[in-house]
């Protein structure tokens, strides 16, 4: 697929700015979602289902990207862009309207699939629009808008969460949806595509999915079943099958999903791994930061979300500032490495968090946690861009995005075990610690995922204490007391678990090869011989 060589300096501008809002949209909604999942669960009455909210969405992305990256490459990327956003607002009315945990999960999933379509050709716009020595710095740019919704995100959730009931959260979507389609049908001009469906691997694309989706949901359900039983054994096995069966396709298709030959080079296979560790680290542990702020600090959701502000200034200002920089020094790698040894001293604090701490001490820890991801983000992308041909930067560039979504995804899932796992163990043991007689404990929710639900939901919590007894309002003060410390004992471990597989990418990320960012001479890329299309 051909670059758009003939667009004007203001149609470029234009365009630049609907992908912007596409990217908006779904970073956006993630944001603003995350702000509101305490209460969210709180009236749903589904703690037990926090990270399956989360976990949907990115099954269903993580599955889609490498396809729709592909696909994006051979038709072109107009419409997948509109389809995506179009389909993502559709999805968020629907989630809009759940009126159970599960219903919530599913129409997550659905929102997740047409947010994997945006993802998988946002970023890949930027390489078809600009050289390689603009690129850095306005790939900086969009790692600014992630911080800019970051910014808006938490603060207008929290508001909208508190004032007009969580369900806006998901309508927001709505006005900056159509907006953002408006622009990009306006902006992007329509590039005719020679490729036809028999170029399509059918046989990877179903395959691949196969693979993931079993994988990611034997992550999901390991909060709930042992690594050895049936079902964790059967999701995998077949994982397993199909993965060798997606290699085994890719080796001899004409137009594979995925070229094998992309994880010869040296600056793609460390950039894959390094972005899929970060994510893991830093995307399954920061889903939890709302759960600090609202249960166990016990702030609410609009403050909780303003707290999250400054983080995403952190961001922002770093993003852009290494989108410049890594154009100026000749071992940028070890941008990279500085940021996530930031990010994980951020995580590391975090997980000392307890109900005396500081609000400010928060803060200062969530901004080192913002300087690690505002410099990680752009600075892969860019190295990849670099260092493969201009055939094959849009599926690598799609590629990132999918072993980030594939990172998040396993951090999620694997921490939201953590979760499930242990507080109900703590809550019990920190109640237990009160030595208080049963038939007073049994006048209160002390029950695991109920008792810190409640936690979350501030006005609740106030009438359940205003209907006791004076004399019993002491000991309800101590019950609560003592969950929130379970409560806090469990993010120490989540965010613990997150430094470990932080530290480790930043090891493999000295390993990154200094592919020179302004421009370069492209070499052939070394892959399995394919039959002729």
């Amino acid at each position: 697929m051909s670059a758009f060589h003939e667009l004007s300096r203001s149609q470029v501008v234009i365009l630049t700015i609907g992908v912007m809002l596409a990217l908006l949209l779904t970073a956006l909604d993630q944001t603003v979602v995350g702000t509101a999942m305490p209460r969210i669960i709180a009236e749903l009455n589904g703690l037990d289902y926090y990270a399956w909210v989360t976990t949907a969405y990115l099954v269903a992305s993580t599955a889609v990207v490498p396809i729709a990256g592909k696909l994006g490459d051979l038709f072109g990327r107009r419409w997948f862009l509109i389809g995506g956003m179009v389909g993502f607002v559709a999805a968020s009315a629907l989630c809009g309207l759940a009126q159970d945990m599960l219903q919530l999960v599913a129409f997550r999933g659905l929102q997740g699939l047409f947010g994997g379509v945006l993802m998988a050709n946002v970023f890949t716009v930027i390489a078809d629009i600009y050289p390689p020595q603009t690129r850095a710095k306005i790939q900086g740019l969009f790692g600014a808008v992630f911080g800019l919704s970051s910014i808006v995100g938490p603060t207008v959730g929290g508001y909208f969460t508190d004032n007009l009931g969580w369900r806006w959260v998901f309508y927001v979507n709505l006005p900056v949806g159509m907006l953002a389609v408006a622009v990009v049908l306006f902006a992007m001009p329509l590039i005719r595509s020679n490729a036809s469906w028999r170029d399509i691997d059918l046989i990877g694309s179903v395959t691949i999915v196969a693979a993931i989706v079993p994988l990611l949901l034997a992550l999901s359900i390991s909060r709930d079943h042992d690594w050895g039983s049936p079902e964790m054994l059967a999701l995998l096995a077949f994982a397993a099958v199909m993965a060798g069966a997606f290699v085994l396709e890719e080796r001899r298709a004409a137009h594979p999903i995925v070229p094998l030959g992309l994880f010869r080079d040296p600056t793609f296979s460390v950039s894959v791994v390094v972005v899929f560790l970060t994510a893991a680290g830093m995307f399954g542990s920061i889903l939890f930061v709302p759960l600090i702020f609202q249960g166990v600090l016990g702030i609410s959701a609009t403050n909780s979300g303003q707290l999250l502000t400054p983080m995403m200034f952190a961001m922002i200002l770093t993003s852009v500032a290494t989108g410049q920089l890594i154009t100026r020094v000749k071992r940028y790698r070890f941008v990279g490495t500085f940021g996530m040894l930031a990010m994980a001293s951020g995580m590391y604090l975090l997980a000392q968090v307890g109900p005396a701490t500081p609000e400010v001490d928060v803060v200062r820890d969530i901004m080192l946690i913002g300087v690690g991801l505002g410099t990680s983000m752009p600075l892969y992308n860019n190295a990849v861009m670099s260092a493969l041909p201009r055939e094959v930067v849009g599926v690598a560039t799609s590629q990132i995005q999918f072993w980030r979504s594939m990172g998040g995804t396993v951090g999620v899932a694997m921490l939201g075990s953590v979760l499930a796992h242990r507080l109900p163990e703590r809550i019990a043991s920190q109640v237990a610690t009160l030595n208080l007689p049963p038939q007073v404990t049994g006048l209160f929710n002390t029950q695991g995922a109920g008792a810190a639900q409640s936690l979350f939901d501030p006005v609740r919590l106030a009438a359940t204490r205003a209907a006791l007894p004076p004399q019993a309002q002491p000991v309800f003060d101590q019950v609560f007391g003592a969950i929130k410390l379970a409560l806090a004992s469990t993010t120490h471990d989540i965010f613990m678990y997150g430094v470990a597989i932080v530290l480790i990418a930043a090891v493999v990320s000295v390993f990154l090869k200094d592919v020179p960012i302004r421009g370069r001479t492209h070499r052939p890329l070394e892959a399995p011989p394919v039959a002729a299309p």
